[in-house]
């Protein structure tokens, strides 16, 4: 399954699905409009805990709001009443919240929410960037989406990013990977780590052509899969790999529906799945 949305993100919730991880389908009509913030729904992301309940976060704002949208769900088609987590209303001078992305860590026993701010306030270096648009990644745990902890600094490469997602490949081998948003760059790199919360090593050299973004990741066989946007073509792109230091430009070898914009890849039972178009269907 792979989340999504359509611009201008103001209809809700979408979805496609793939037998093979590599040919993707649209499942008909949106599900769970949004109420929050500026009644939009942008960066869906689904983590499928382990009470077999998909826990969803988006993006509910572009300006002006620190918080993220959650809702919850037993079988993608009825959801929770949708709820605000303020996740950066304590930092002040935060302007934004983007991309919220779910991740479960089978060794604490948590999910992380990932997500990047702008707090001008940090004293990060701005270098070419707007010190409105000097992005970071912080982020948030929690056991039971009821109670959070307080933010912390997730991932300071030095420069501004954004859009990050993790991948657990082993034991103390965690993966992730993270749009540098900088105007010479706004390409897509990885970094390492041994835990999931970090430290991660300095940022690679990009793997993608500038003017992406959003990337997920799908594992297939023995490789995985990065899936991306490329926004000034108005496609979805993809690369392969098996260890994240060599990359295989696939894009020519994937179908992804267009107008299908940044969500993140889960596994859902076939079954859920079935009820889930036919529910549309009626």
């Amino acid at each position: 399954m792979f989340t999504s949305f359509h611009e201008p993100a103001d209809e809700g919730l979408r979805f496609l699905y793939s037998e093979d991880g590599i040919h993707w389908d649209s499942i008909a009509g949106t599900w769970l409009a949004p109420t929050l913030g500026d009644s939009i729904m942008r960066d869906p992301s689904i983590v499928v805990g382990p009470d077999s309940t998909f826990h969803l976060v988006w993006t509910i704002a572009w300006k002006g709001d620190t918080g993220f949208g959650y809702s919850s769900s037993r079988d993608l088609v009825n959801w929770s009443e949708q709820r605000r987590i303020p996740a950066m209303d304590s930092v002040v001078s935060t302007q934004n919240l983007w991309a919220p992305e779910l991740f479960y860590d089978d060794v604490k026993g948590q999910y992380m929410v990932v997500y990047a701010s702008c707090v001008p306030d940090a004293g990060f270096d701005v270098g070419i960037e707007e010190e409105k648009n000097n992005h970071r990644l912080y982020y948030v745990t929690t056991k039971d989406f009821t109670t959070f902890s307080d933010p912390k600094l997730f991932y300071e490469p030095g420069f501004s990013c954004i859009d990050a997602t993790l991948v657990k490949r082993g034991p103390e081998d965690y993966v992730m990977v993270v749009k540098d948003n900088t105007r010479p760059n706004r390409n897509i790199k990885v970094a390492f780590a041994k835990d999931a919360e970090g430290p991660y090593t300095a940022a690679s050299e990009p793997f993608t052509e500038s003017f992406t973004e959003g990337p997920s990741v799908a594992k297939v066989g023995d490789e995985y899969y990065i899936y991306y946007d490329t926004y000034r073509k108005f496609i979805y792109s993809a690369h392969k790999t098996s260890d994240f230091k060599t990359f295989t430009d696939v894009t020519d070898s994937i179908s992804v529906p267009s107008g299908h914009k940044h969500g993140t890849i889960f596994r859902a039972p076939r079954s859920v799945v079935e009820k889930l178009i036919e529910a549309r269907k009626k």
